[in-house]
């Protein structure tokens, strides 16, 4: 139909910042195959806002180093 808009519940990868710390979770979300816009429920936002908080708090236990992160100076 004209104008009908739909979305497809896949698993995404989400960034998620805390200081100067990253975390990347996974989660389900609800994505947008046109624009790749992303709803997720609520809990996943209370989980992010979680992470975020014990990022910003530097408590990483129980999270697993995959790499370094780097500014480009410039």
């Amino acid at each position: 139909m004209p104008g009908m808009r739909w979305v497809i519940t896949k698993e995404v990868e989400k960034l998620i910042p805390g200081g100067n710390n990253t975390a990347v979770v996974r989660v389900n979300a609800e994505v947008c195959p046109h624009c790749g816009e992303r709803l997720y429920s609520k809990e996943a936002i209370t989980l992010f806002e979680h992470i975020r908080l014990q990022l910003a708090n530097g408590d990483v236990a129980g999270f697993l180093p995959v790499g370094q992160t780097y500014k480009v100076a410039g």
